[in-house]
């Protein structure tokens, strides 16, 4: 089988979840979050995009509940030995057979978790599944239970995050190497990507966000390419992605001659980040984070052109995005310990001059604070 960790390791996870459970009085775990069913039991798939559930009895019996294109790959990349397969047809009704599964295995007026904040659990089969859960059990919001355990990384873990944030430095140097006057976008974007692909790396969680001229004052990937001017700013943010852990890097890339404001604005980024990542310490705040973010930059006059968040988690992710659970926004109380994994970004969008200013760079959290992943220095970069 295709297990990226030992099974010891699974159990070890298992048995967290178990903990957490019964610390929450929850007879039961329903699991939505593909990074949860990977996390726990290596289940490697984009099946969530159809209804999927990790069942996770308080007794630490597991049933994987999903359609037949799926069952092999449970059975290649998961511990999961219990995988009960609902049809696709007309009149199908997963949302209940579910609820039979439930029922079969005990759980009828127990309590139950529910991880609803998620991706892999629509609008409507949420709906389809709360309508099937009234009056069988009482339910629980549980989305942030696997998660929080999640955020702390384990030695095994932290190997494949130091591999994916190597090859995001490999996709960053091959953005300089080909950023120049007249350079396709699409070019870059294929050279950055090659690098991680060759490396052994995996598809982002979500699409490589390049964007120039105006379009660098963009931090979404939006379609559509262009060639570069002689004078021109490119804004990327990228993820070095191994055994689907993320590394994140952000950059703005200048072409031609430095505008003065835009060095200015790199300074106010550099300054920034430092001051975060000096916060970045166990016992700390997310929340205190954010505030040297803006203390930094409403400090420099840049209040008007920085955002109301500057970074967040990473992980084991998948589609539509490589963020995880917690966010840097103002007064987040989530704190800080070793072993967590932080993207920052320091973003300045000037509208009005069109100017675009980014740098960002992934962190994991030690016992004596911020330690960069990546080593490629935070300089400007220009080229002519």
């Amino acid at each position: 089988m295709a297990l990226h960790f030992s099974r010891e390791e699974y159990a070890a996870r298992q048995r967290q979840v178990l903990t957490a459970m019964e610390r929450a009085g929850l007879d039961a775990l329903l699991m939505f979050k593909p990074e949860s069913q990977y996390w726990a039991t290596g289940f490697d798939s984009f099946g969530y995009c159809f209804f999927q559930c990790l069942l996770l009895r308080a007794d630490g019996e597991m049933v994987l509940f999903t359609r037949s294109p799926d069952l092999r790959q449970a059975q290649q990349t998961s511990v999961i030995d219990q995988i009960r397969i609902w049809v696709d047809r007309a009149d199908a009704e997963p949302a209940r057979e579910l609820v039979d599964l439930l029922r079969e295995k005990g759980l009828a007026g127990k309590r139950l978790g529910v991880e609803w904040e998620t991706h892999g659990l629509t609008a409507a089969n949420g709906k389809r599944l709360e309508l099937a859960l009234e009056g069988f059990a009482s339910t629980e919001d549980a989305s942030h239970l696997v998660s929080r355990l999640r955020l702390v990384k384990s030695p095994a873990e932290l190997a494949y995050v130091r591999k994916a944030a190597a090859l995001a430095d490999r996709a960053l140097e091959a953005a300089i190497a080909h950023t120049r006057p007249g350079a396709e976008e699409g070019v870059i974007l294929a050279r950055m990507q090659a690098a991680v692909f060759e490396g052994g790396g995996d598809y982002p969680a979500n699409p490589f966000i390049i964007g120039s001229g105006e379009k660098a004052l963009l931090c979404r990937y939006a379609s559509g390419r262009r060639r570069l001017d002689p004078v021109d700013q490119l804004t990327i943010e990228f993820a070095g992605a191994y055994r689907q852990y993320h590394v994140c890097l952000m950059r703005t890339l200048l072409v031609g001659e430095v505008d003065p404001a835009h060095a200015e604005m790199f300074d106010a980024c550099r300054e920034a980040l430092l001051a975060c990542e000096e916060r970045m310490r166990p016992g700390g705040t997310m929340g205190e984070v954010f505030a040297a973010h803006a203390e930094t930059f409403d400090a420099r006059g840049y209040g008007p052109h920085r955002l109301h968040a500057c970074g967040y988690s990473l992980g084991a992710t998948y589609a539509p995005s490589w963020m995880d659970w917690p966010m840097f926004y103002a007064g987040n109380p989530v704190e800080m310990a070793p072993g967590m994994v932080f993207f920052l970004h320091m973003i300045l969008m000037d509208s009005e001059n069109g100017r675009a200013m980014s740098l960002g760079r992934t962190s994991l959290v030690t016992e004596s604070g911020a330690e960069p992943l990546s080593r490629v220095p935070l300089t400007l970069e220009a080229s002519s």
